[in-house]
């Protein structure tokens, strides 16, 4: 290391201290990498990589980015999950002897983030903390941008410790030293994250009121190590960090990774993006502080029925006077994100547009009330009364700040006049300065008669008169002295020019040190107030979610549901909230939904692309919604207050955990059963599908029996094995249902519409057909197919051509089949009459086409009942 120029060695050193990070090394304006920082940040920020002679028998590898784009940089890499340490110069170049001292005064990892422009204004950026106590976890969640602390124990597994990772917007986990690699890499392998080791130590005592809530000494230790990271990490005040949250997991429902996915609560299997997710469906909110409650009511629905009856009677109210609501989200639209700007003031790097947005909306508070008032007080809950403008802070910001500050707090131009005896004192002496030299101009060119002189001013330079070189013959001997040559003028000075040129540089330059000074203290004053703009945020926030839900219920025509202990889960006409509002303008068929103690589990049969899967769902989105406090989209909804929901819906594999479609199936299959009760929901599909027939259909029905006889849990469970449709009659709580479907001139219509027994057929071949596979395929298969349901002997050869009686799988309408004559009886003839009596009273323009065929569909029966 010796050979090494003493700045390269300081990097060296520095650096070893912080091995798993990017080294951001201030040179200048520019911060620096060397080594393999610069080979790995040229690939990963596209930037040109070059080298420099340190000292060395090679040239040292070598990139850099302009201090000023930085944040730009740092989000790029940060996104990609790596950590990135700042080192600053902290002395005086013109001041200090040899190299300049330099420290990291920041780090700036996934899950530190506080930069505006690296955060999602909408989404939490959650920073973990995982502790393992024999066979349990302490899992300790903080969000730094917003102060939100939190902890809980896991004590149901380390299944339970991914599933609550994934269902927060989690982008860093802290472990000790020796945390199971086993488990870290398990953890990994399943959630995109970055892992960070940290050392317990003693909380510093800033920190140690952040605890006082728990009791737990496993909890504080989790939290220590939580707080620990980021004051190490961080190395600056987090003043707004709130006292620590226990989550107690047992009060609300039960949702693990695999039902949060499938059932697309934020975001999509696909896309992987919000849109097409429930939460796409269910935000109106128009703040982010509201978008970021909503999220985290999805990602915990209550159990509590007194808390969801309360928010039920809010979301009704608001529904009733739409005039007030419509000028309540309008107020709340005013509103900036409070919660985020006040960890901004806690963190220091606040500035003064901030600080205005914070007062432009704690001026909006006020109405906002009045607001509030207009609705019934049974709407209110106090929440009118616990909104506090905080006047005081207002006055603070209203009296100090110009409306239009710069975005830097270091150039001036933040203070009112009158704010500030001594500032005012400065500004004057600079205003008055430069009124002086605009008269000296004017002065200037009468004495001299050259119109063209002018007084100007540059950094480098300073002021000066300047004179084009053609009337220099017009100026007086020994009154101005030369400053500067240019190519066709000449800048002078004068005595008394000097003089005020110092008067006003020296008070423009006391002026703005005095600016910061005052912006500076304002910040600290502002710290006070941080509590109550966090409570404040709290309110709005929940205040946003519901008016959220009363405007989407409103819009989508969903109703309030009623919350029962009955054990009874009746859904009249229910739709799925997310299928619907894709649909738009199209008519989405609604279904029934009855489980009781008399038919706690439905089989499902039906062909596919019949909406089995869409029917399992939107009981579950019913479920959420229902118990997240909004209206659920149905006519009417009964609805027991569920623990959990399992589901194992859709064909997924993790190949990169070396699973196959049928191990994740079976592992989400064995999730379910080990914990679910009789107070949960479990929605099965297609279980078996990923193996031979027999074996799957042995599983499903094990799989059915299990659920039946051992758990008793609500269930939905579709199948296209028809041979378990038989369970019903040695099942006493099991129903068949399925989705109806019709064939019409070779041609499958899928009815969505669910209806009790079994299904005749599941139309594959027919659904093949809609993909568009080739003609000949289609026409194969339907051979294949009749020999195998007549089960007579070898599969016909391809040449073989099919009967046109047998080209219809299992046709609802024969082709061609002989007919015995029938004898007519009295009871057949007035049977006959009955059919077209109800035919003759139809009012045929005012049924849809879905109208008509159930029509149609009830007559056929009529008819073949005689």
């Amino acid at each position: 290391m010796s050979t090494y120029t003493p700045m390269i060695q300081q990097y060296l050193k520095i650096k070893a201290q912080h091995k798993d990070s990017f080294l951001f090394f201030r040179l200048g304006d520019f911060y620096e990498m060397f080594f393999e920082d610069a080979l790995k940040a040229a690939k990963e920020l596209e930037i040109t990589l070059t080298s420099r002679d340190g000292g060395g028998e090679e040239r040292i590898p070598m990139c850099g980015i302009p201090y000023h784009a930085a944040s730009n940089y740092i989000k790029v890499l940060v996104d990609r999950g790596f950590k990135v340490a700042i080192c600053e110069q902290v002395e005086d170049p013109k001041a200090s002897k040899g190299v300049v001292r330099r420290e990291v005064v920041q780090m700036i990892t996934p899950g530190t983030v506080m930069e505006g422009k690296m955060l999602s204004e909408k989404d939490n950026n959650y920073l973990a903390a995982l502790d393992q106590v024999k066979q349990n976890f302490v899992l300790s969640l903080c969000d730094l941008s917003t102060g939100e602390l939190s902890v809980m124990s896991v004590e149901d597994g380390f299944d339970r410790v991914v599933s609550e990772l994934f269902n927060r917007p989690i982008k860093e986990v802290i472990v000790a030293p020796d945390f199971d690699e086993e488990l870290i890499e398990q953890l990994t392998s399943r959630i995109e994250l970055t892992i960070s080791e940290q050392q317990n130590e003693q909380l510093a005592d800033g920190f140690t009121h952040l605890l006082e809530p728990l009791t737990d000494e496993d909890l504080k230790n989790g939290v220590t190590r939580l707080i620990t990271y980021i004051n190490m990490t961080q190395r600056r005040q987090v003043d707004h960090l709130k006292p620590v949250q226990r989550i107690e997991l047992n009060r609300f429902l039960g949702l693990d990774m695999y039902s949060k996915r499938n059932l697309e609560l934020t975001e999509t299997i696909m896309k992987k993006g919000k849109a097409g997710s429930l939460l796409w469906v269910l935000d109106e909110t128009v703040t982010a502080m509201g978008a970021r409650q909503l999220k985290k009511y999805l990602e915990r629905p209550l159990l509590d029925v007194q808390t969801l009856e309360r928010r039920y009677a809010c979301v009704e109210g608001f529904i009733d006077d739409f005039i007030n609501r419509d000028q309540l989200r309008k107020e709340l639209k005013a509103v900036y994100d409070i919660e985020r700007l006040a960890g901004r003031v806690a963190f220091g790097n606040v500035n003064g547009r901030d600080l205005i947005q914070l007062k432009f909306s704690l001026e909006k508070i006020p109405a906002l009330k009045e607001t509030l008032h207009a609705f019934e007080s049974r709407v209110l809950n106090g929440k009118a009364e616990h909104l506090d403008a905080l006047p005081e802070l207002y006055q603070l910001l209203d009296e100090s700040l110009l409306l239009d500050p710069p975005m830097t707090i270091k150039e001036g131009g933040l203070i009112k006049d009158g704010y500030h005896e001594a500032l005012d004192q400065y500004r004057d002496a600079s205003r008055n300065g430069k009124t002086w030299i605009a008269e000296l101009e004017r002065q200037e060119r009468e004495a001299t008669k050259i119109k063209s002189l002018k007084v100007g001013y540059n950094r480098v330079f300073g002021y000066y008169i300047e004179v084009t070189k053609a009337n220099l013959h017009l100026l007086p001997e020994g009154k101005y002295e030369r400053k500067q040559t240019l190519t066709n003028a000449e800048r002078y000075i004068t005595p008394d020019l000097k003089e005020k040129e110092k008067l006003i540089l020296e008070a423009e330059e006391k002026s703005i040190d005095l600016e910061y000074d005052l912006f500076i203290a304002l910040r600290d004053d502002v710290k006070a107030f941080i509590p109550a703009l966090q409570v404040l945020a709290d309110k709005l926030s929940e205040i946003d979610v519901l008016q959220s839900f009363a405007t989407v219920s409103e819009k989508q025509g969903y109703v309030k549901p009623v919350l029962t202990n009955d054990n009874t889960l009746s859904i009249s006409k229910g739709r799925h909230p997310v299928v619907e509002k894709v649909m738009k303008d199209e008519m989405y068929v609604p279904n029934d939904v009855a489980l009781n103690d008399k038919y706690g589990m439905l089989l499902i049969t039906g062909p596919n692309m019949s909406g089995k899967s869409t029917y399992m769902r939107q009981v579950a989105l019913t479920v959420i919604m229902a118990q997240i406090g909004c209206f659920v989209p149905a006519e009417s909804a009964i609805l027991p207050v569920f623990d959990q929901i399992f589901t194992r819906i859709g064909a997924a594999d993790d190949l990169v955990a070396g699973q196959s479609t049928f191990m994740v199936e079976m592992l989400e299959s064995n999730h379910a059963l080990k914990h679910a009760t009789d107070r949960s929901l479990i929605l099965l599909d297609e279980i078996g599908r990923g193996t031979s027939t027999y074996d799957g259909m042995a599983l499903a029905q094990a799989i059915i029996e299990y659920v039946h006889d051992h758990i008793g849990a609500k269930t939905l469970f579709s199948t296209h094995y028809h041979e378990l449709t038989t369970l019903e009659q040695s099942l006493a709580h099991l129903k068949n249902v399925h989705v109806r479907a019709e064939e019409y001139q070779g041609r499958v219509v899928f009815l969505h519409q669910i209806e009790d027994g079994p299904a005749d057929e599941s139309y594959g071949i027919h659904v093949a057909k809609l993909a568009g596979l080739p003609e000949t395929l289609i026409d194969r298969a339907n051979v294949i197919l009749t020999a195998l349901e007549k089960d007579d002997g070898p599969t016909p050869s391809p040449n073989q051509k099919t009967p046109a009686v047998e080209a219809d799988q299992l046709s609802f309408f024969a082709v061609d089949q002989p007919v015995k004559p029938k004898t007519k009886s009295s009871k057949s003839t007035q049977h006959t009459s009955e059919i077209i009596a109800t035919i003759e009273a139809l009012d045929i323009l005012e049924m849809t086409p879905i109208d008509a065929m159930n029509m149609l569909y009830q007559l056929k029966k009529q008819a073949q009942e005689e």
